[in-house]
């Protein structure tokens, strides 16, 4: 593995995003077609360059703009080789060796679809064959974009390898806009960026370094999935620690951790705040203004900076997250530490008539008392037959029956008690939530008695979280409370943590939504 302090930092412009462009229409309905390959993408100036499965053969994937009511069908077509480049654990359920190596599904994360169009991570495709014939090697998917505008972001979800599909390059961005959006005062066009937020490794020839085995090694399984996975270097739209060229004034900046398993804790190295607008599944009700920005696996930041005062200034994006978090080693401030680089250089193009409305959005609060079940679900551990810690949902595996199965427009409080010693980013599959409370309870008396005792009160969500979420942080030692409107379709989807190698590893549960009876 490359020691990452020898590359040179803010050496590489951040690339901007291409757009995906519709093929045409049918029926009036825009079609897009999209397929995985591999090719070869330069992460930093001085490396080789790095060996990537990309959407559209590019890392991350092109940028789809959709528009509140206007259904879009994509063809995901899966050309990449049968071979996988990264170490395969064949002992994870979905990746036995009697499975193709290389498998997608491509998941809409906070897309309100139908089952068929989910990404259930065992409706895969393959550029495959078996005794009998090929395999399908692709499938259209249904976008009605019937909610409001977010910034959704779409990647793989293959059972039992989506930790290394993602790592591979399989992901994008997919927003959402609408109307009321749209006539906010907020910056716009090349103004509104979004910014992919992760972290790799690398070899010296430039190939992506992912370990085959955890530490201490696992004699009887090789490779073996290993708890969680940690780059010694951050990239920004596929870019090592790129640098942004900015005019002196407000910017929108899309913010997504689409990293493994790093939390990032993010700041500017002036103390330029954030202004929040925005969440995981749209806009807050009001701007909050953050110092410290944390972001756990596939969590959104929708913020605004503001550049108007820094004539020829430069600033530097900060994170400070532990990792594992909240309770591992602080990043190495050379290289973990730092993400990008701001460089307000460029001359303003006109006037800048954007500004932030005290209020952004009308969103109803939903009540408690609506819910009509609330469901205790333990965020534990356990050994495997290896004996490797693995992570659960309740104690259960992947292949225990549905135990959860809400009726179609019912509301349910999830009270997620996570006894781990690590935050887990939960994520259900179709709907939106709030987020309640979260009280502390005493987890050293859990471990010895299997008893939950409550050392606190109820504690509010922070401002920022007091919208709509689609990926809530469940922390240690905690009971996070979320309401759910389980809506607006029936069927068979999936709730999971978003740390890609505990959710491959069965940290994942699928859950029914039951149609009600005519």
């Amino acid at each position: 593995m490359l020691d990452s302090g020898l590359l040179t930092k803010f050496v590489d412009p951040l690339p901007r995003i291409p757009i995906a462009k519709p093929l045409g229409t049918q029926n009036g309905i825009p079609f897009y077609t999209i397929s995985m390959k591999e090719k070869f993408q330069k992460l930093h100036r001085d490396l080789p360059e790095t060996k990537i499965w990309g959407y559209g053969g590019r890392f991350p994937g092109p940028t789809i703009h959709v528009w509140q009511h206007q259904p879009i069908h994509v063809l995901w077509r899966n050309d990449l080789p049968t071979k996988h480049f990264l170490p395969i654990d064949k002992t994870v359920h979905g990746a036995e060796p009697s499975q193709p190596e290389v498998r997608t599904v491509v998941h809409l994360h906070g897309g309100v679809t139908k089952e068929e169009s989910d990404g259930y991570p065992e409706a895969w495709f393959t550029h495959h064959f078996n005794e009998v014939g090929p395999y399908f090697r692709q499938k259209v998917y249904e976008y009605p974009n019937i909610q409001q505008a977010s910034t959704l972001w779409y990647h793989d979800h293959a059972m039992g390898i989506t930790r290394l599909n993602i790592y591979a390059g399989l992901a994008g961005f997919y927003l959402i806009h609408d109307v009321t959006e749209y006539s906010l005062p907020l910056p716009k066009g090349e103004y509104d960026v979004p910014l992919l937020l992760q972290d790799r490794s690398v070899n010296e020839d430039g190939s992506l370094y992912y370990p085959s085995q955890p530490t201490p090694p696992i004699e009887t399984v090789n490779p073996s999935v290993i708890p969680d996975f940690f780059g010694n270097m951050n990239l920004v739209n596929g870019k090592v620690w790129p640098y942004f060229e900015v005019e002196p004034r407000k910017y929108r900046l899309r913010l997504l951790n689409g990293a493994n398993a790093r939390f990032y804790r993010l700041s500017l190295s002036n103390g330029l705040p954030f202004i929040q607008i925005g969440t995981d599944q749209g806009l807050l009700p009001s701007p909050v203004l953050v110092h410290e920005l944390t972001l756990a696996p596939a969590e959104r930041a929708d913020v605004i900076l503001d550049f108007t005062q820094l004539k020829m200034e430069e600033l530097i994006l900060l994170n400070n997250a532990p990792s594992p978090f909240p309770q591992g080693e602080k990043p190495d401030p050379s290289t973990e530490g730092v993400v990008m680089k701001f460089i307000v250089n460029q001359k303003r193009k006109g006037m800048d008539q954007t500004y932030i409305p005290p209020v952004l959005a009308s969103i109803p609060k939903l009540e408690e008392s609506s819910s009509i079940q609330n469901r205790k679900l333990l965020l534990n551990m356990k050994p495997d037959t290896y004996g490797r810690s693995i992570h659960l949902l309740n104690n259960r595996l992947w292949s225990d029956p549905i135990t959860e199965a809400p009726n179609l427009w019912s509301m349910e409080v999830w009270s997620l008690i996570n006894v781990s010693k690590a935050t887990h980013p939960i994520h259900l599959h179709l709907v939106k939530f709030q987020l309640l409370d979260r009280q502390p309870f005493d987890r050293d008396r859990y471990e010895k008695e299997g008893k939950i005792v409550l050392t606190g009160v109820r504690k509010e969500p922070d401002l920022n979280e007091k919208g709509w979420k689609d990926t809530v942080r469940a922390n240690p030692g905690e009971i996070t409370r979320i309401i759910v409107p389980f809506g607006p379709y029936s069927g068979l989807f999936v709730w999971h943590c978003h740390i890609l190698e505990h959710e491959d590893y069965e940290m994942m549960r699928p859950y029914k939504i039951i149609p009600n009876k005519e």
